[in-house]
């Protein structure tokens, strides 16, 4: 079982290092790219020094991949310009392009997990029945975070920030952000739950 759990976190690893190589290629935008790919480059690390003493399951080791692959894509083209978001802009006759929408609710469906396994491996609630709440609470936090750093962005670089912003003319595109977020928090503790619990059981 150890060995192939190893196997499938190497094969995220190359999978998530490939993607950020091919990403870092030609980005639209130099700067925004190093901006969106921040997250994995401290991520991944850590990741590596701590999955012997600390495996992650693999359920949260996946969506991990996955969520660094949602940054990295958006990376490239900037979020505003993600060749998918055009074609759900377009199939769903939207009035911007919904990649950034998305990046958002990945923005609290993956942390969601990662900060339940966290919190119940080590044991940290005593009453478990505020294990949804608190995990809600985590990554709304992480979201504001997220929009102070882009705030914060704005006020150092001004217009340069715009592509990292990629709020496309929205006022409240803060908000709704946020929102997303907790939207993605609360779905994936609904649908994945019990998923997340036998995973843990039998330390997959």
């Amino acid at each position: 079982m150890a060995q192939r759990t190893e196997g499938f976190e190497w094969m995220l690893v190359a999978g998530v290092m490939l993607a950020l190589i091919v990403s870092g290629i030609a980005p639209h935008d130099r700067l925004t790219w190093w901006m969106e790919v921040l997250p994995v480059l401290i991520a991944l690390p850590v990741l590596l020094t701590t999955h012997r003493r600390f495996p992650l399951t693999r359920l949260v080791l996946a969506l991990i991949a996955v969520h660094a692959l949602v940054l990295i894509l958006g990376a490239a083209y900037t979020y505003a310009r993600v060749p998918l978001g055009f074609w759900l802009q377009e199939v769903f006759d939207l009035a911007r392009n919904p990649y950034d929408r998305i990046g958002h609710f990945v923005q609290g469906f993956v942390p969601a997990l990662v900060a339940r396994e966290l919190l119940l491996r080590l044991q940290v609630l005593r009453r478990p029945r505020w294990l949804f709440f608190l995990v809600c609470c985590i990554c709304l936090a992480i979201s504001a975070t997220y929009e102070l750093i882009e705030w914060l962005a704005a006020v150092v670089m001004g217009g340069q920030a715009e592509d990292f912003l990629g709020t496309q003319g929205d006022p409240w595109d803060t908000q709704s952000d946020m929102a997303l977020a907790l939207l993605g928090a609360a779905l994936a503790q609904l649908g994945l739950a019990r998923w997340h619990d036998r995973c843990l059981r039998t330390c997959e």
